[in-house]
């Protein structure tokens, strides 16, 4: 459920119709709903009050302050990929506590970094990482909380680029090897080792790979134990998708129910990593039709939005429906609608039945709160865009529109020019 519904006949966010922010803000802009938000956050929370755990926002589904802050506000803790998203994290407020670092290619700076802030722990992705987190944490005189990301080699059913847990994918240590990496651990100086964790990919629509995959890793949490190495965490992952079309994922109480009876007789703290989940839903990017144009039986709809702003589309060939923010368009049309970066690929719908849009139309592509903004470039020297959040009857701009000036910012022309 989201929070962006039609009123008489006009599309608003909560309680502010999007025309009006459009009027003060311009387009392209990205919009957030407050309320679905915190909705979709409480939904997933709730599913686990009956166990130990702590929600984890996936920060690289939307590093936006004010996303994380209502996260943060509600008790949330954050998984970072980055240095630079561990720092927006705590500019926002997380506990330091409440961090988990996942990401494959961790640099010196960043493992010391989020070694002297203090977080709970590092998803170590690989043996070499694994030494030199020892390394970097022995010479700062620290130990570093960690758990082995293990591969479960379970197919998640989802599109090859976001499926993450098979045995060849970049990510974690495969299940045959991660035994030997514990053993390892349990004797490397600087290193606690303190947790599990498994990430097996993204927008899955059904329970069954999560719980095959927490089954497999059970066995290893059981010989772990026998070797003396007795674990606090279990970090579940995230990957719970959402409806963009015809899918019909499991609602957070039903994964919540699977999840606890997978994991009952553990007695371990369960940590999760939704991103998606809970920001998919909750935004979206509102753009202006620029022109149309008819070739043979072929149809194009040019927008103010491109590639640079929403790539999924051009990327992943993901769907977002479209909705007309005043419902007087007379009636539908097949067409590309397609923004206006110099690629082939710059397609936001194609070939899609979609309202007849002309000159001067307002459109949202619905579901782009996740990997929206975040995705997003400056390609073709086209300016970000900004972004609001809407709450009630309010709204507030959280990210300024990016200005041709910012575009060179940082920017020098060489001296020997």
């Amino acid at each position: 459920m989201n929070h962006f519904q039609y009123k008489a006949n006009e599309l608003y966010a909560e309680d502010v119709r999007l025309a009006d922010i459009v009027a003060k803000v311009g387009s392209p802009v990205y919009v957030y709903s407050h309320a679905t938000l915190e909705r979709h956050f409480k939904a997933f929370d709730g599913a686990f009050a009956s166990v130990p755990h702590t929600v984890c926002y996936s920060v690289k589904a939307n590093s936006t302050q004010s996303v994380l802050k209502t996260f943060i506000n509600l008790g949330g803790g954050v998984d970072i990929v980055s240095g630079g998203e561990l720092y927006r994290a705590l500019k926002a407020g997380v506990d330091p506590k409440k961090v988990v670092y996942s990401g494959v290619g961790k640099k010196d700076e960043e493992i010391e970094y989020a070694l002297n802030t203090g977080i709970l722990m590092f998803n170590v992705e690989s043996e070499q990482e694994l030494t030199r987190i020892s390394e970097i944490a022995s010479r700062l005189g620290k130990k570093a909380g960690i758990a082995i990301r293990v591969n479960p080699d379970v197919d998640p059913g989802t599109h090859p680029y976001i499926t993450t847990g098979l045995k060849n994918a970049k990510f974690g240590i495969t299940i045959d090897r991660a035994m030997e990496e514990y053993k390892r651990a349990a004797g490397l100086p600087g290193i606690e080792v303190i947790g599990i964790d498994m990430h097996i990919g993204s927008q899955l629509t059904k329970v069954n790979p999560f719980v095959d995959s927490i089954e497999k890793l059970k066995v290893m949490i059981g010989k772990l134990k026998e070797m003396g190495i007795n674990l606090q965490y279990f970090d579940c992952g995230g990957g719970l998708g959402i409806q963009y079309n015809n899918e019909e994922p499991p609602l957070p109480a039903d994964y919540g129910k699977e999840i606890i009876a997978a994991t009952k007789d553990l007695g371990l703290h369960l940590v999760f990593e939704p991103g998606r989940n809970i920001v998919g839903n909750a935004g979206i990017l509102v753009a202006r039709c620029l022109y149309t144009k008819a070739r043979d039986e072929k149809n194009f709809i040019m927008i103010d939005a491109g590639m640079n702003d929403l790539a999924r589309p051009a990327l992943y060939g993901s769907f977002h429906s479209v909705q007309a923010l005043k419902k007087d368009q007379d009636g539908l049309i097949t067409a590309d609608i397609v923004g206006p970066i110099c690629e082939s690929g710059d397609f936001l719908v194609k070939d899609r039945e979609v309202p007849m849009f002309k000159q001067g139309d307002l459109m949202a592509f619905m579901s782009a709160g996740a990997y929206g903004f975040a995705m997003s470039s400056s390609y073709n020297s086209r300016p970000r865009v900004a972004e609001v959040m809407v709450k009630g009857g309010a709204f507030e701009i959280i990210r300024e529109r990016e200005t041709i000036e910012d575009l060179i910012k940082g920017e020098k022309v060489a001296t020997f020019l």
